[in-house]
């Protein structure tokens, strides 16, 4: 079996990143191949990014309060481009009332400020089979 490749992306203008890079290196730990997008990214950067690294999961870090926003852009693109079964995941400061409406869209799972990184490890793991052997 491969191992699972994550995306880490930092859309938007949010300047916070040390979350993200959090769950980079737990996801790293854990035997996934993790590649991390870095800060200011748009939306269409992440889709490409996400089709070219031919990833099993498109991890979002979001602390703007633009998630209504961007998230629904990405996975939008993602689906218009043949690419709607990757594994769309959240974290950042997400109201509870925002929550419905990004699963709506696609989000697999949001996950707050102090989620502990197993918790994030194991819902991919538990979501994400890779078929082919590496």
């Amino acid at each position: 079996m491969r191992p699972i490749r994550v995306l880490v992306a930092k859309a938007g203008l949010d300047s916070h990143d040390r979350g993200a890079k959090v769950i980079a290196r737990a996801l790293r730990d854990a035997g996934m191949e993790v590649i991390y997008t870095g800060l200011h990214r748009t939306p269409e950067h992440v889709i490409q990014a996400a089709i070219q690294e031919d990833v099993d999961v498109v991890a979002i870090s979001l602390l703007s309060g633009a998630h209504l926003t961007v998230v629904p852009k990405i996975i939008a693109g993602l689906r218009a481009q043949d690419a709607g079964d990757m594994l769309v995941l959240l974290g950042g400061i997400v109201p509870d009332e925002d929550v419905g409406p990004l699963r709506q869209a696609g989000v697999a799972a949001v996950f707050g400020p102090g989620t502990d990184t197993a918790e994030v490890v194991d819902f991919i793991q538990g979501h994400v089979r890779t078929g082919s052997p590496a």
